[in-house]
């Protein structure tokens, strides 16, 4: 009431200003109508969900079931997708660099064993220790790359799953074995097989 006295008041006075005012006011409660409309009806009016949709409402009773929240929840469960290829990508640089340690330290072995064995050069303890390390070296940067992997997908299988108890994710798509991760133990093996061939004269690779 007070408002429309003023507005009376000024419409008396200021004839312009009055109507201006009067119309800023219309539109704000305009706007006000149209939001509360469109947050009662928790989608954009026309648009229907599917059968198949609606039946996938998610188990937690604090969100509210609309076509947004799907999407999200569709969103957020492939970027967990997309980190576990993100990682198995992180554990491939770590096999490329390994097995070149390994390769580089086993080829320098041999070739001047091999020289020694045929007198072009009297003593190669200096070559074969130096690729020893390099053999070793690859190994521990494998095994710590392995490490880091299994502790950083059991974390992120840990998180996907809270987060699929509380309903933030539907959690369908499950985590394939990592093909990367095999192939990183096997070349484990045979750097470990490598070593032991090179220190102790015994094994597939001597």
């Amino acid at each position: 009431m007070e408002i429309i006295y003023q507005l009376k008041v000024l419409d008396a006075f200021y004839p312009v200003q009055a109507a201006t005012i009067t119309i800023l006011l219309a539109f704000v409660r305009w706007c006000g109508i149209l939001l509360a409309s469109r947050s009662s009806l928790g989608r954009p009016a026309g648009i229907e969900l599917s059968d198949m949709v609606s039946e996938r409402t998610m188990p937690s009773p604090n969100l509210k079931f609309d076509v947004n929240t799907e999407l999200a929840a569709r969103r957020t469960g492939m970027s967990f997708q997309r980190t576990r290829m993100s990682a198995d990508r992180t554990l491939m640089s770590v096999i490329r660099t390994s097995l070149s340690l390994i390769g580089f330290g086993f080829t320098i072995t041999q070739v001047f064993e091999k020289l020694r064995d045929q007198g072009v050069i009297t003593k190669a303890a200096a070559p074969r220790n130096f690729g020893v390390a390099l053999v070793g070296l690859g190994i521990l940067m494998l095994t710590l790359g392995i490490v880091y992997h299994v502790q950083f997908m059991l974390g992120l299988r840990r998180l996907r799953a809270s987060m699929r108890e509380e309903g933030l994710v539907h959690g369908e798509t499950v985590f394939p074995l990592s093909l990367t991760l095999t192939t990183a133990f096997v070349l484990l093996v045979i750097g470990v097989a490598t070593i032991v061939s090179m220190a102790f004269h015994v094994g597939p690779f001597e």
